[in-house]
């Protein structure tokens, strides 16, 4: 590590409640030669709140790529900065990414100071599966897209972290509700950290129509964590029930052979069709 030049922070900041900031956040905010903020009007309030007053420099989804190479030029030069977003963890849905890749390969010093992050918040308190999840950002906007990415994610049995805006939720539902099922738990967090904090789960048809019972609950900064796919357990099947699904169906179509196989067994006659296919009766 070159270390005349100088050092990037990743600053998580709060989500919501200024309180959340961390000791450690201020003093490298008091330390560093330059901010490098999404919306430095508002980041300008954050540091206000703290007496802390430094040049900023943004950086935003729009001119990240073209701004990057300037701030990695800043950092050759020896000095440090600060990288932050509006609310919560840099990167994460937010912008951050070529500077932080165009740092690592210039051999420039990054670190990494955790915080707040809506993702992670949200699911400690969902009450759904934290062993394992995956982060999908925003869904598509479009209805078509949205639909097709759900499709793809429809088998996932890790628990899926979603965020969505207030006036896309009740469409978004809709199709969660299509392509997973009504029946699919999700827990809704919104406003998490702030004063109308609420965190409801339920099956997502019965979510969406708590939803529409008062538009205030579709309002503010939302986080949807989705249940992944239950797994199902492979059933057996007698040998004698495997025999006559066999023999039944070389005079009838599988799936009527398996309706009645099902009927005498007392199995289950989706399972056996699907038995049956996977055995290629």
């Amino acid at each position: 590590m070159n270390n005349s030049k100088g050092i990037l922070y990743i600053v998580a900041t709060p989500i919501g409640n200024l309180q959340d900031i961390t000791q450690r956040a201020l003093t490298v905010f008091s330390e560093v030669d330059l901010i490098a903020a999404e919306d430095t009007r508002h980041s300008g309030l954050l540091l206000s709140h703290y007496g802390i007053k430094k040049p900023f420099f943004a950086l935003h989804d729009y001119n990240e790529q073209q701004k990057a190479d300037l701030l990695v030029e800043k950092l050759q030069q020896g000095l440090r900065i600060a990288l932050i977003s509006d609310a919560g963890t840099p990167l994460i849905s937010d912008p951050g990414f070529h500077v932080v890749r165009k740092c690592r390969k210039a051999d420039i010093q990054v670190i990494p100071l955790p915080g707040a992050c809506a993702a992670i918040t949200a699911l400690c308190a969902s009450g759904i599966a934290s062993d394992r999840f995956c982060f999908e950002g925003f869904l598509p906007a479009k209805s078509k897209a949205r639909r097709d990415k759900l499709a793809n994610l429809a088998n996932e049995d890790r628990t899926l972290i979603f965020y969505e805006s207030t006036h896309r939720i009740l469409d978004c539902l809709a199709d969660i509700e299509l392509e997973l099922g009504a029946e699919r738990y999700v827990v809704l967090a919104r406003e998490i950290t702030k004063t109308w904090e609420t965190i409801h789960g339920d099956q997502v048809g019965a979510l969406r129509q708590w939803l529409e019972e008062e538009p205030n609950r579709t309002k503010g900064e939302m986080v949807l964590i989705i249940e992944g796919k239950p797994k199902v357990e492979e059933e057996t099947f007698s040998p004698q029930a495997v025999k006559t699904l066999q023999l039944i169906s070389q005079e009838l179509p599988l799936k009527k052979a398996a309706a009645m196989v099902a009927e005498i067994y007392g199995y289950k006659k989706n399972a056996l069709y699907q038995f049956g296919l996977e055995q290629g009766y």
